[in-house]
């Protein structure tokens, strides 16, 4: 499996819903490698209050289990939370099968065996899902997530100010020194950037980023260093 791969999936969280006591052990054991937090169900019921609980950023789970089948858990998620990735197992080739799963914009539909090569597949679709998002990693296990305006780190969340979000921003896609004069324009737009307010606003926002992540570069501005 690409380093890379696993390091973005470190940053993330996981639900895995198997009712195959053998499946589910083994795919444990990989998936606790891999990702930040890991939690295993072995039903829908069991799934579904793991999910409630934590939140995570994906769940993969089986089609057929006693009681109530994986499409129908993810029905139910669906009707509150259309962000959460999801991954489909089964045994399953039926056409049938895959157009009801089709229609809960899942990541992947993986065909049982679920061998180590389909894994990995899956979980560079779900990586590359968040290509489009303005979700952003600054190091690993910190993510920053501009539309909900917050900094996620191994520990805690921090709630960024409508300027924090848009000098982050800033400062990664331009990816170099943001000057002084850019910040007066940009950030504080029609607001006036007096010495003191400047030096009050970058000590807040280097109380939410990581150990020495904001640099000054004296006379000229701020860069990251990540």
């Amino acid at each position: 499996m690409d380093k890379s791969l696993i390091s973005n999936l470190k940053n993330f969280t996981i639900l895995y819903i198997e009712d195959e006591e053998g499946i589910r052990t083994n795919i444990t054991e990989i998936l606790k490698d891999l990702f930040k937090e890991t939690y295993i169900a072995k039903n829908a019921k069991e799934g579904f209050s793991l999910y409630e609980k934590n939140r995570p950023d994906l769940i993969i789970t089986d089609i057929k289990m006693p009681n109530e089948s994986g499409i129908d858990l993810i029905k139910k998620i669906r009707k509150n939370d259309s962000k959460v990735r999801v991954i489909i197992t089964s045994a399953h080739t039926d056409l049938e099968y895959m157009l009801e799963a089709t229609e809960l914009h899942l990541i992947k539909y993986i065909v049982k065996p679920l061998t180590e090569a389909k894994l990995t597949e899956a979980l560079e679709a779900f990586v590359k899902s968040f290509d489009n998002t303005r979700i952003y990693i600054l190091q690993e296990n910190w993510l920053f997530d501009e539309s909900k305006s917050l900094i996620q780190s191994p520990d805690e969340e921090f709630r960024l100010t409508k300027k924090e979000n848009l000098f982050l921003k800033l400062l990664i896609q331009k990816n170099r020194i943001i000057s002084y004069e850019e910040m007066e324009n940009i950030i504080w737009n029609e607001d006036i950037m007096t010495p003191n307010a400047m030096r009050l606003f970058i000590k807040n926002f280097r109380k939410k980023l990581p150990i020495d992540a904001l640099k000054n570069v004296q006379g000229t501005g701020y860069r990251l260093v990540l």
